[in-house]
Parts: structure tokens; C-alpha cells; sequence
């Protein structure tokens, strides 16, 4: 299933290219539900950063995050809303492993006036025992509040 699967009946969502670097990427939907979404990066040796270990870079998991904690923001919303990311700090805890799928989750779990608050992790099969934690802001474009009345910010 494609990213849009994540944004099925999200007003505006139809005027939204999807691709780029995540289509370059490969990256791909694997879950989503109010305020959180679910992405999945497959394995590919064209993104290894270590060759002797086989590891990926860090880069692919950095903008797996930034993807779908930016969905997860829309899903909060119930629109699109264009909007920038202020910061986004990734803690990595370890690397991933070679050959698996890394499944990113993002949750938007505050939004105010123009700014949402972002929180996920990245893992490679076990959500417990994940590769890293983010957290970050993103800027919108337009003031919310309006979004905010009807309890976009649960």
C-alpha cells in the first residue's frame, strides 16, 4: 500500500504529490491511526553507510522519521496543512539491523496555533527494542486555531 493509504479522507490530501527523496527511498506505509502513522523503509544496499557491517546511514532513517511524523500531524489535523520542520532531533540507541525493514512511527501529540509537537521511534521488528527516539517541532504555514476549536489537539 502506498503513503496515501495513510491519508485516505484527510481534506486536501488529493493536491499532494508524494514521492521525492521518500519515493527514492522506497519508504511505504505500514500502519496509521489518530495522530500516529507507521512507515516502513526497506532494506537496500544502495543506503548501506558501513560496508563491512552492512548497516545503513543514518540519513534514511532521519527522513523516514521526518515523513511520518509530518503524516502523523495531518492525521491530528483532519486536512493538510503545509507546514516546515523546525527541528527534529533523532537519538540513535543502535544501528539497524542488515536485511530488515525499519518500520518508523510517528505521533503528533500536540498542536498549537501554528506549531505541532512530534514525538516516534524507529525500530527493525521489535518496537521495544527500538534503533531511535525523535522528537521535533513543525511550523505551519497558516494559523490552526480554527483546526484547534473543533479538537484537532486532543
Amino acid at each position: 500500500m502506498g503513503i496515501e493509504t495513510a491519508l485516505a479522507g484527510i481534506a486536501g490530501m488529493d493536491k499532494v504529490r508524494f514521492g521525492g527523496h521518500g519515493g527514492r527511498l522506497g519508504i511505504g506505509y505500514h500502519a496509521h491511526g489518530d495522530g500516529w502513522v507507521e512507515l516502513a523503509l526497506p532494506y537496500s544496499e544502495e543506503m548501506i553507510g558501513d560496508e563491512d557491517s552492512g548497516v545503513i546511514a543514518s540519513g534514511p532513517i532521519f527522513a523516514l522519521m521526518d515523513i511520518a511524523t509530518s503524516l502523523a500531524t495531518m492525521r491530528k489535523l483532519g486536512r493538510f496543512v503545509a507546514h516546515a520542520t523546525l527541528d527534529l532531533r533523532v537519538d540513535y540507541l543502535r544501528p539497524a539491523k542488515p536485511g530488515h525493514v525499519v518500520v518508523g512511527h510517528g505521533e503528533s501529540f500536540a498542536i498549537k496555533r501554528s506549531i505541532a509537537f512530534v514525538r516516534g521511534h524507529a525500530h527493525d521488528g521489535d518496537p521495544n527494542d527500538p534503533i531511535a527516539h525523535v522528537s521535533g517541532t513543525f511550523m505551519f504555514l497558516e494559523d490552526v486555531s480554527a483546526d484547534l476549536a473543533k479538537g484537532a489537539s486532543a
